[in-house]
């Protein structure tokens, strides 16, 4: 796979020349996601970073059911099938630390991370964000960790990161993230006023506390493998609304990092901002955008709308079973309520269109059901074998119609999701590596 040097270390270089060059880090395990991802990146030239999890994929198997070496190999596998060279591949953990543990005492949960972390780095993951800064059983959940306890737990996690590293035979060096965001990941839960934004003064202590850590358990040389902070920059979405990138509100973080030679910013929640909020945010030295549920969420979209193509086109016609893919959806949240029911709360009206519609996407914790996978399999079967009227195309999917209509895309379903998943990906390639 990809040697991270050259692609993230020369993103950094460029960024204190004030060249706003970025990059895009993709979490999700969806198949079809990340084959997007490979086919966009071959039309475009440049390199794929894709990132896990603690909760999705772990030593234990997370809740995709894999286990780093099985997420590598399952990416490996998307990337040969659809011909993208492992040189341009690059695989990322996100959130590695206690996190999935956070209600076991603070030495099994810790135990249980550096064994996670190790886990990764075998498999052959290099950019390996750390993150310790959660209150672990006996310690206060209302109150943030101290960061002293947070910088001294992220070094722990560290070297054991390093001790794994220095069994392989890889040549190839690992790339630390430190830090964490302030809103829950997947989402804020309800409205409230502007969202706070990280002060330079508490990035700079980060900053400190971690890099005396590192040298008080002993590797001062991994601090040197250290890339980029985790900050909140002020964006965020909900169910249903969306916070934009605010430029001057985050200037002071902006000029704060200018001034840290070897570091730039990972932004977590980009997800649903303008390209122009993107582009900004790549010239605020926010360098690695990451975008997980926005790539989903044009999952849905299309395949919903497919639905919707289907039931026009075919529900009046015999002999035809339609797949009903979104009541299969429904009922299998209904069953099985544990991904979204405490992300949305209220009446009952309100709930079933958040799980249709919601930004927060929890259904993407469902497409991998076996029902799901079948009404997906025959709503493909019905539209590929019967093809999909023009108008019906201009109706429900426009943006693909112009692209069918100039010979550039394929109305096959599987191709028309693909294709606008690319377009959300295409807003980040615009951000990221400007022309």
């Amino acid at each position: 796979m990809i040697d991270p040097p050259p692609v993230l270390d020369q993103i950094i270089r460029s960024q204190h020349r004030s060249q706003p060059v970025g990059i895009p880090s993709l979490c999700s395990s969806h198949p079809s996601v990340i084959q997007a991802a490979f086919r966009h990146a071959l039309k475009t030239g440049h390199p794929v970073l894709i990132e896990s999890t603690c909760n999705q994929v772990n030593q234990f198997g997370g809740y995709s059911g894999m286990t780093p070496v099985d997420f590598v190999a399952f990416t490996c596998k998307l990337a040969a099938e659809e011909g993208f060279p492992l040189e341009g591949l690059l695989l990322g953990g996100d959130h590695l630390g206690p996190f999935p543990w956070q209600h076991e005492t603070p030495e099994q949960a810790m135990s249980k991370a550096a064994d996670l972390v190790q886990a990764y780095v075998r498999a052959g993951y290099t950019k390996i964000h750390l993150d310790a800064s959660m209150p672990l059983l006996g310690e206060d959940p209302a109150q943030p960790l101290p960061p002293p306890l947070a910088a001294q737990r992220t070094a722990q996690l560290a070297r054991a990161a390093e001790e794994a590293w220095s069994q392989m035979e890889s040549t190839i060096p690992l790339r630390y993230v430190i830090g964490t965001e302030v809103p829950i990941p997947g989402g804020i839960q309800q409205h409230s006023g502007a969202l706070g934004i990280t002060s330079a003064v508490d990035v700079q202590e980060t900053i400190q506390l971690t890099r005396q850590s590192f040298h008080r358990l002993g590797i001062p040389f991994a601090w040197q493998r250290v890339i980029a902070v985790v900050v909140h920059p002020g964006v965020e979405f909900g169910s249903d609304l969306i916070y934009p990138y605010d430029s001057t509100a985050a200037r002071e973080l902006s000029l704060f990092i200018k001034s840290q030679p070897n570091l730039v910013y990972e932004a977590h929640s980009t997800d649903y901002q303008a390209v122009s909020a993107l582009k900004q945010m790549v010239k605020d030295h926010f360098a690695i955008l990451k975008v997980g549920p926005a790539l989903t969420f044009a999952l849905r979209e299309m395949l919903f709308a497919l639905e919707m193509i289907e039931r026009e086109w075919l529900s009046h016609q015999p002999g035809i079973q339609l797949s009903n893919l979104s009541q299969v959806v429904e009922e299998s949240m209904l069953e099985n309520p544990a991904y979204w029911q405490k992300y949305y709360p209220g009446e009952a009206a309100s709930q079933r269109f958040d799980r249709r519609y919601s930004f927060s996407d929890r259904i993407r914790y469902y497409w991998a059901d076996r029902r799901i996978q079948s009404a997906i399999h025959l709503l493909f079967a019905n539209l590929a074998t019967r093809p999909i009227p023009l108008p019906l195309l201009s109706q429900f999917l426009p943006v693909q119609f112009q692209s069918i209509r100039s010979g550039s895309l394929s109305p096959q379903p599987h191709e028309l999701v693909l294709d606008g998943i690319e377009t959300v990906l295409e807003g980040y390639t615009q951000a990221c590596y400007p022309t």
